[in-house]
């Protein structure tokens, strides 16, 4: 028995897991903007971070593919999005059995179209983020945890540069 392709709408939308995330301790959200600086192939991407610095956010969530850049998850289809997380090299590891620097040499047996599964990120695998698009019933209690995990990496790089500071 093979499992039903993924319907795009069977799952929570691009707002509410935005809204999951930002319910998260200390989270800050920045949208890229053309008032932001941002390159306009990335405006109305979200970046999710602990912390002030903003240097480095633990989530995206983006509706649209970047031209030239990152278009391989083919989100130019209706109702499509793409979540995001930074999971580090050990659970990227756990999580697909293989470690990020090997990312780039496997993504040709990777279909990045694909919906409500979780993915090594097709343009930053390689340094330890996943991806999921349009997450929905096969996938949502692995990102939900996935959330998590990133979200509490990321504030304790927040306590670590804190503490420096």
């Amino acid at each position: 028995m093979t499992a039903e392709p993924a319907r795009v709408g069977s799952g929570p939308t691009a707002d509410e897991i935005a809204a999951q995330i930002l319910a998260l301790p200390g989270v800050e959200l920045l949208v890229a903007t053309e008032e932001s600086g941002a390159p306009e192939v990335a405006w109305g991407w979200r970046f999710f971070y602990v912390g002030p610095d903003r240097r480095r956010p633990f989530a995206t969530i983006g509706e649209r593919d970047m031209a030239g850049f990152d278009e391989d998850s083919r989100m130019d289809r209706p109702g499509v999005f793409r979540l995001n997380l930074d999971l580090g090299r050990h659970e990227f590891q756990r999580l697909f059995g293989y470690p990020p620097a090997e990312s780039d040499d496997r993504r040709t047996s990777i279909d990045a179209t694909a919906l409500d599964e979780v993915l090594p990120h097709p343009v930053y695998g390689t340094a330890g983020w996943a991806c999921v698009l349009s997450p929905g019933p096969r996938s949502l209690a692995e990102v939900e945890r996935l959330i998590a995990y990133a979200h509490d990496r990321a504030a304790e790089r927040d306590r670590r540069t804190r503490r420096t500071a």
